[in-house]
C-alpha cells in the first residue's frame, strides 16, 4: 500500500474483480473441486481455475492441449444460472456502499466511492470490507485495485490478483505504473504487445516515453495517442452509473480454418441469430452493421455498412453480414485462412413493434424490415425467441448452422456478451 499526500485528491476509485469467477463458482458449488484444477467446457475451455492457470491452461485452449498440460485436469459443465446469481449477489454487496456502481462485465465493475467516505471511511477501507463482506456472505475471492482513475484501479485489480487488495495513492502512482509490464494498460493485447516489444517497448514507463506521433505511426492514429496516454496517467473518464451499451457484437474463433463460402455463410447466420436476438429480446434495431475478419497472423480487417432503417431481423443481418466478408476476403485475395469472424449492430434505437412499409420497389427492398416477407420473417424469428426462452436457446435453430459453432455453448456465450 503506498503513501497519502492531503495536497491531492484522494483515490476514491474502485475495480472490483471476480478472480477466475466461472471455476471459482465451480468450486464453491462442488466443495471437492477446491484446491485442484479444474477448467470449464470440455472440447475447448471455458475458464481454468488459478490451479490449472499454473500449468499453462488458459481460456480458449483446446481441451486436449490443456490435458497434455495438466494431466489431472477435471472438465466441468458451465453452470450458467449460478454464474448469473452469484454475480449479481457480489454487486448488490458492493452497491450496499455506494450507488455509483458501473458494472462492466458478469464478473466486474468500477465504484465511486468519494461521497461514501464520511459514512464508511477511507476507500481502501471500504474496498477491503466489500473483499470480507463478499468472501464471508458469497464465498468467492474478489480482487480490488483502488486509484483515482478507473485506469489505474484496473491495473491495481490485476496486481492484486489473486484474491488481493493493492491501493494506489496520488503521489505514487507514476512509481507504481512505471516498471510494469505494458500488457497491463487496457486495450493492449498479445499483437500489440508483441509489436511494442520489437521496439524495446515493454514497460508501462518505456510508453510513457515514446512520443504520440510514433506510437501512432506504430499502432495507428486511434490507439497511438490513447494508449501514450493511458501510459502517462491521464484518464478523465468517470464511472457511469449506467452504461447503455452502443452496439450489440458476437464474434466466434473458428480455428485456423479456410474461408470457404459454406464456412462463412454457417458462421456468420449463428452470429447474426445471437446478435438480432438480443436486439429483439431488448426491443432494440440498429442501422449499422458490421462485419469483422480476423486472420491467421491475427491481422483483423472490419467492414460496415449503414441502412435506410434499424433492423433486428437475422435474415437481414446476415445477408449484409456476409456481403462485408466477401469484400474484405476480396480484399485480401492473398489470405486463404481465418481464425475469427465477428458481427455486430450498432446505431441501435427502441424498436418495441416492426412498421409495416409498402412495397415500393426500391433498390434496397430485400433489407427494410418492413416489406411483408422481412415482417413474416420477424415474426416468425420472435417465434423462434419465444419458443427458446421457454425450452432453452437449443430448442430451435437454423439447420444451416448445424454444429459449426458448438464448442462454446451459447448460454455461456450469452451470459459473456450481455449489457450489464
Amino acid at each position: 500500500m503506498f503513501g497519502y499526500s492531503s495536497r491531492m485528491p484522494a483515490a476514491t476509485i474502485l475495480h472490483a474483480d471476480l478472480d477466475a469467477f466461472y471455476a471459482s463458482v465451480e468450486q464453491l458449488l462442488d466443495p471437492s473441486l477446491r484446491g485442484k484444477p479444474i477448467a470449464v467446457g470440455g472440447g475447448v475451455v471455458l475458464a481454468a481455475s488459478y490451479e490449472a492457470k499454473r500449468f499453462g491452461v488458459t481460456g480458449g485452449m483446446p481441451g486436449r492441449q490443456a490435458r497434455v498440460l495438466c494431466p489431472d485436469l477435471r472438465f466441468v459443465p458451465g453452470n450458467f444460472f449460478e454464474y448469473q446469481r452469484l454475480g449479481d449477489e457480489v454487486f448488490e454487496v458492493c452497491r450496499d456502499f455506494t450507488p455509483v456502481v458501473e458494472r462492466i462485465s458478469i464478473d466486474e465493475a468500477f465504484l465511486d466511492v468519494t461521497g461514501s467516505v464520511h459514512l464508511f471511511g477511507p476507500a481502501s477501507d471500504i474496498a477491503a470490507t466489500i473483499r470480507r463482506r463478499v468472501q464471508a456472505e458469497i464465498g468467492l475471492p474478489l480482487s480490488i485495485g483502488v486509484a483515482r482513475t478507473k485506469h489505474l484501479a484496473k491495473i491495481a485489480s490485476q496486481v492484486a490478483k489473486p484474491d488481493g487488495l493493492v491501493v494506489v495513492e496520488p503521489e505514487d502512482e507514476i512509481a507504481f505504473l512505471s516498471p510494469l509490464p505494458v500488457r497491463l494498460i487496457w486495450g493492449v493485447g498479445p499483437v500489440t504487445g508483441e509489436r511494442l516489444a520489437a521496439e524495446g517497448i515493454t514497460t508501462i514507463g518505456d510508453l510513457a516515453e515514446e512520443s504520440p506521433g510514433r506510437l501512432a505511426s506504430l499502432l495507428g492514429q486511434a490507439a497511438g495517442p490513447k494508449l501514450a496516454s493511458l501510459a502517462r496517467n491521464h484518464d478523465p473518464r468517470r464511472v457511469e452509473v449506467e452504461r447503455r451499451a452502443g452496439s450489440v457484437s458476437a464474434q466466434s474463433a473458428v480455428g485456423r480454418m479456410r474461408a470457404t463460402p459454406e464456412l462463412v455463410s454457417a458462421t456468420i447466420l449463428h452470429l447474426a441469430d445471437r446478435v438480432t436476438s438480443r436486439l429483439r429480446g431488448r426491443q432494440r434495431a440498429g442501422r449499422t452493421i458490421t462485419a469483422r475478419v480476423r486472420f491467421t497472423d491475427l491481422r483483423s480487417v472490419t467492414r460496415s455498412a449503414t441502412l435506410a432503417a434499424a433492423v433486428s431481423t437475422t435474415s437481414i443481418v446476415s445477408t449484409v453480414a456476409c456481403e462485408l466478408v466477401a469484400s474484405a476476403l476480396a480484399d485480401h485475395a492473398h489470405e486463404r485462412e481465418v481464425s475469427l469472424l465477428g458481427v455486430a449492430v450498432s446505431g441501435l434505437e427502441m424498436s418495441p413493434v416492426l412498421q409495416l412499409e409498402l412495397p415500393l420497389g426500391l433498390e434496397d427492398q430485400h433489407l427494410r424490415p418492413g416489406t411483408p416477407r422481412s415482417a413474416d420473417r420477424w415474426s416468425l424469428e420472435r417465434s423462434v425467441d419465444a419458443a427458446r426462452e421457454r425450452f432453452g436457446r437449443d430448442a430451435v435453430g437454423y439447420a444451416s448452422v448445424g454444429l459449426s459453432d458448438r464448442r462454446v455453448p451459447d448460454d455461456f456465450r450469452q451470459l459473456a456478451e450481455r449489457p450489464l
